[in-house]
């Protein structure tokens, strides 16, 4: 991750681009990014969600990898450990949808009974 970081803000410093990277921007990028993903499922059933041909697999995974480098960057402009915040919204999930209230339950944890 450290090596991914470094990398990151090599390839932003050499084109002198922090100066458009505020939170802001980052965060509009990112949505713009995930929008890109969902793009590529628009008006796939459930079924075939699962078999993307090669093409649409790869270009998946390039939207995936804008997806976390704008993640990433954005997460570094407030020196957020993005591993660990992952790791402590697991422990809260896991608190507010704990397995004998959500196991093969889809509802939204404030409709939990």
């Amino acid at each position: 991750m450290q090596e991914l970081k470094q990398k990151l803000a090599m390839f932003i410093e050499e084109r002198n681009w922090d100066q458009f990277h505020s939170p802001k921007n980052l965060a509009m990028a990112l949505s713009v990014e995930a929008s890109e993903i969902v793009e590529i499922f628009q008006w796939l059933t459930q079924d075939e969600s699962y078999s993307l041909n090669s093409v649409k697999k790869e270009h998946l995974r390039e939207e995936i990898g804008d997806v976390f480098l704008y993640l990433l960057n954005l997460a570094e402009k407030f020196q957020i450990d993005i591993v660990q915040a992952a790791k402590d919204k697991m422990v809260k999930n896991a608190l507010k949808y704990p397995v004998e209230k959500s196991k093969n339950n889809m509802k939204k944890y404030n409709e939990l009974e």
